[in-house]
């Protein structure tokens, strides 16, 4: 048996370096990077963020049960019937959506409020929130659409709120109308 060529006893960066002959540096001045920082929120403020978190909705009213393909309609004085029936057929802009489905109350509550907070920080003006029917639950009672009915008739920055159309949710979701805010 013959011995065929030996391979060379260059190792890989020696050849790469050879292949790659002469190399000039490129002087980079286009891009600047910058660290973007937050701007500072008070202290005071975020005291406040927290505790109407903890306090935005009461549980002390108990309405009375609403079923499962009930819908929900609720607006605020002063709001346009043509804007609120632009709201019920979905030709308002859908800017985020919350999905409570297989939540406790407990837990929906604090998502809800961290989420319209949220809402009102990036000053969306129309969410969805999806609550679900409540055939899973206890009793296949709606706890979670009873609970948010009242929880969004108690928030001053809610402006309007229905059933979604079947299409995205029907009764199973709501349309949110959100005040505007002022940064």
């Amino acid at each position: 048996m013959s011995k065929k060529n030996a391979p060379d006893e260059q190792s890989d960066s020696t050849l790469f370096q050879q292949e790659m002959g002469v190399i000039e540096k490129i002087a980079q001045d286009k891009v600047h990077h910058r660290n973007v920082k937050p701007k500072p929120m008070p202290k005071f403020r975020q005291q406040r963020i927290e505790h109407n978190l903890n306090s935005t909705f009461s549980d002390h009213y108990e309405p009375h049960t609403i079923g499962s393909e009930e819908t929900l309609s609720f607006r605020r004085s002063g709001i346009q019937h043509r804007l609120f029936s632009r709201l019920r057929s979905g030709h308002i802009q859908i800017e985020a959506e919350l999905d409570l489905h297989g939540m406790t109350v407990a837990i929906a509550h604090r998502e809800l409020a961290r989420f319209l907070q949220d809402c009102q920080t990036d000053t969306l003006r129309c969410v969805r929130i999806v609550h679900g029917k409540g055939w899973s639950s206890k009793d296949q009672k709606p706890v979670l659409k009873t609970k948010l009915n009242s929880w969004l008739q108690q928030d001053d920055d809610v402006l309007a709120f229905c059933s979604a159309p079947i299409e995205d949710g029907g009764t199973g979701a709501v349309y949110v109308l959100l005040r505007r805010t002022k940064r």
